[in-house]
């Protein structure tokens, strides 16, 4: 954790405000957040144990981590049902959705020079 007045906290949050690159990247920087994006991309809702049984290898504290950080990003919305045994779905919001065509053109860079 970075201090909120830290130097090195203020230099990130002006770069991102002023370059969309950077923005995008502290967005989708995490080890499993474009696979959990393309994952819902293709599901449209999954129940957070599909999401777990799909990420192989990932840790319960990291996907639970990694979720919450796109649902405050605004990406994922988070469906809580109230029943018993609790059901929670998650799928993308319009935001997260708008980022399909630049998900693809990785997928498609990444097959060609991998």
């Amino acid at each position: 954790m970075r201090k909120s007045c830290s130097t090195n906290t203020i230099n990130k949050k002006q770069i991102e405000e002023n370059c969309g690159i950077a923005y995008t990247n502290s967005i989708l920087s995490g080890r499993w957040k474009l696979n959990i994006l393309a994952f819902l991309l293709s599901e449209k809702t999954l129940r957070y144990s599909e999401l777990k049984n799909l990420l192989v290898g990932i840790s319960e504290r990291m996907l639970i981590t990694q979720l919450k950080e796109l649902q405050v990003d605004g990406l994922v919305n988070r469906i809580s049902y109230p029943e018993v045994p609790p059901r929670v779905e998650y799928e993308l919001t319009d935001k997260g959705k708008s980022l399909e065509h630049i998900l693809i053109e990785m997928a498609k860079w990444g097959s060609t020079h991998k």
